[in-house]
């Protein structure tokens, strides 16, 4: 992914360069691009920070306005990555609903190619950053005479579907900004473009915050100030618990158009001289300071894969149980192979200080580190002081020094056996890794058969923390799933810091421990996700779906201990989930759960339903693929005998339309991980680069001088040719001009030929 994001990073930087090429007369109400100041801040920048569309620039010759000619010197050669020229928008509309904890936002935007001159084409790339743990759903372009959508399909164990897919077509730049290439476009054309996709609300302190990206830059803005630009923004809200909303300031000027019990609806419409320059946030809360929450229940429908009854429980801890701290005792398992050397290593020891600053003095920690071997900072654990920490610190440069392979097992066992007996602290274990194991199904039992013979009552909970794509993050998510805590991974080595301080803030956050629901014993056929249910947090709420059969009770209790290990009960109500879209709301966390279970179990069925489910939530999986259909019309002429004449045979033209599957997007879950890579200590963004066709043709030339050289520069050979008369040497010159032009035959051959 580091190669993808440097060639775009670099793309946008070139593009916004060859931009100012373009003339758009002496009316221009767009600012040109800004001068990039260092090149560090400029990279971070470069990266779209709400919706965009790119042009595509091989050959810079190009670039030129498709209504007014600037006749600019050519430009010689092409670009290499291509240049990503930013192109301006006409208008944007997005429509959010809000339901329970998700956001399903719908985005329409009008895009110009104004960088391409009429008579060219060139591909256009769409760049759409999401909210949190944002999930794509589907893609819609329109142009004049043809269409473009994505679709999911089920991956070919064949292979049949790999269609040697490039990063380049689409796929996720970073883990929240999906891009997808749209091929040939013309010069001077309108692009209409649709996308959807779902993100979760952040919960805080009683609060859900609403975060979409609608920050566009200065560029975007189409020349001429007699185009008129409209913004639209319409929000609903569904609370689904049947109580009042209070709503705090936006970042926009919405108007209220319909007010319910536990629904809001609202409009913001404006033509603006200028597109917004800010995100869209938008804060509400429920006005309530206990924990709250509910039961829903829904049909399954006709196209439902499981023909069960589905039911999700919902627990919000809310403001006064959020205040209630849980002390801890925290032990940092960190993996210091091979594979993290460089700034993987770096990045997590930073993580772990980080982390470690934010204790109270009341907690206790301790850090293990591990690859063949284990390195135990202290065999007990340590009050949180100041110089406990700076003692830490100075351990972990001692001793994070990456070599070695990968053993999981003993870091685990050691790290539990460590953490047993705990009785007024909740005992928590950060594993940090970077790779895979064979005996990670192995690990899962053993762990599965230690937390639940655990003789006190807190069992150590398990945060998994992954980083790239070589570990196996659906072993980590069982694994956080059987420690009653929470999965997150870090995509680049830039992410690590952030990523884990959001997982210590969300562990940090534990507000009821040893969660347990009564009123499911009587219900048949009982599937309940997840099987170990984990801690509430005040930083999110508590999930626990499933299928059943049977009738449920009016109310379920839940049972916890709070923060001073005293008891908590609180009953939920059971009611129906008339107008909340409950397998939409869950599709994303059920196709997560099940992919877990499936690579578990091992099970082929599971992973036939997950496909399934994928298909029909148009939500991404490991089993499915997203393609790019094409759909074009095409004219066709028919003959027609019109009644009552004898030359009645007439040309009749009928237009209709032809799908096409043109690409095959890279894979965009998040991978079962590299075991290869890990044993060989493959560091996180290492890419073997094949050699291209100019290198190639270097290196032959290359050889074909050195052996030249090696035979014809003795001695002996120089003093022969300085006695060589001119009819000789006119005659040798020929005779390597021959074996030369015979040479670039070879050389061509090399570079452009089979194997």
């Amino acid at each position: 992914m580091s190669t993808t994001t440097d060639d775009f990073t670099r793309g946008v930087e070139d593009g916004l360069r060859l931009s100012k090429r373009i003339y758009f007369g002496k009316d221009r109400s767009v600012a040109p691009p800004k001068p990039l100041l260092s090149m560090e801040k400029a990279r971070r920048s470069l990266y779209p920070v709400s919706p965009m569309l790119y042009a595509v620039i091989f050959n810079p010759g190009i670039v030129d306005n498709p209504d007014v000619p600037s006749y600019q010197p050519h430009v010689h050669g092409r670009c290499d990555p291509p240049a990503l020229i930013p192109l301006q928008m006409n208008g944007i509309d997005i429509d959010v609903d809000c339901c329970l904890d998700t956001a399903f936002v719908t985005l329409s935007g009008s895009w110009r190619v104004h960088c391409v001159m009429g008579s060219a084409t060139c591909d256009c790339r769409l760049a759409i950053p999401m909210g949190l743990e944002g999930s794509i759903l589907g893609v819609e372009v329109e142009l004049i005479r043809k269409s473009y959508k994505t679709q999911l399909v089920v991956v070919d164990e064949k292979g049949d579907t790999e269609n040697n897919a490039k990063p380049e077509d689409g796929g996720f730049l970073k883990p929240h900004i999906f891009t997808l290439t749209i091929p040939q476009v013309d010069g001077g054309s309108n692009i209409s473009v649709k996308v959807r996709w779902s993100q979760k609300l952040i919960y805080k302190h009683g609060d859900f915050t609403l975060d979409v990206p609608f920050s566009f830059p200065e560029y975007v803005t189409p020349a001429g100030k007699k185009l008129t630009k409209k913004e639209k923004i319409q929000l609903s809200v569904n609370v689904g618990f049947g109580t009042q909303v209070m709503c705090k300031e936006p970042s926009h000027p919405l108007k209220e158009q319909k007010r319910a019990v536990g629904k809001l609806v609202f409009l913001y419409e404006a033509e603006v001289l200028t597109w917004s320059s800010s995100d869209f946030v938008f804060t509400y809360s429920v006005p309530t300071s206990n924990a709250f929450g509910g039961v829903f229940l829904q049909f399954p429908s006709s196209l439902t894969i499981d023909q069960k009854e589905m039911f999700s429980l919902y627990l919000f801890p809310g403001p006064d149980l959020s205040k209630k701290v849980i002390k801890k005792e925290v032990l940092f398992v960190v993996d210091i192979s091979g594979s993290m050397k460089g700034r993987t290593i770096e990045a997590t020891k930073s993580a772990v200080i980080a982390a470690l600053s934010k204790l109270d003095q009341e907690d206790s920690f301790s850090i293990l580190a591990f690859n063949d071997q284990t390195y135990l900072y202290s065999s007990t654990l340590e009050l949180a002081t100041e110089e406990a920490l700076q003692k830490a610190t100075d351990w972990m440069g001692m001793n994070f020094i990456p070599g070695g392979g990968t053993n999981m097992s003993i870091a685990l066992d050691q790290a539990v056996e460590m953490l047993s007996g705990t009785k007024r602290s909740v005992p928590m274990i950060f594993f940090i890794t970077d790779g895979a194991v064979e005996n990670e199904r192995q690990i899962c039992e053993v762990m599965m058969k230690q937390l639940k013979n655990q003789g006190s009552e807190l069992c150590p909970r398990i945060y998994t923390f992954g980083i790239g794509s070589f570990c196996n993050h659906y072993f980590l998510r069982m694994l956080a799933m059987i420690g009653r805590g929470h999965f997150v991974a870090a995509s680049d080595p830039d992410s690590i810091v952030s990523r884990m301080e959001a997982l210590f803030s969300r562990a940090s956050s534990t507000v009821l421990l040893n969660i347990a629901i009564d009123g499911l014993d009587d219900l048949d056929a009982l599937q309940v996700y997840p099987s170990v249910i984990s801690d509430l947090c005040s930083e999110g709420p508590l999930i626990v779906f499933g299928h059943y059969r049977g009738g449920f009770s009016d109310t379920l209790k839940v049972k916890g201990l709070l923060a001073d290990m005293s008891n908590f009960t609180i009953d939920l109500k059971v009611q129906r989930a008339k107008d909340i879209p409950l397998d939409k709301i869950l599709a994303k966390q059920q196709i997560e759960h099940y992919t877990s279970q499936a690579w578990f179990l091992q099970d082929k069925k599971l992973e036939e339903k997950v496909a399934k489910m994928s298909m029909q939530s148009g939500v991404v999986s490991e089993y499915t693929r997203m393609v790019l259909l094409e759909t074009v019309q095409v004219q066709e002429k028919q003959a027609s005998t019109s009644s009552g004449t004898k030359k009645g045979k007439k040309e009749s033209v009928e237009i209709r339309e032809k799908v096409e599957m043109i690409k095959v997007l890279q894979r965009v879950g998040m991978g079962f991980g590299n075991l290869i890579a890990t044993i060989e200590n493959t560091p996180q963004g290492y890419e073997p680069k094949l050699p291209d066709q100019a290198e190639m043709l270097v290196r032959a030339a290359g050889n074909c001088c050195v052996n030249l050289c090696g035979k014809c520069c003795c001695m002996c050979c120089i003093q022969t040719c300085s006695r060589v008369n001119d009819q000789c040497a006119i005659l040798v010159t020929q005779i390597i001009t021959g074996l030369a032009f015979f040479g670039c035959f070879a050389c061509c051959e090399l570079c452009c030929g089979g194997d």
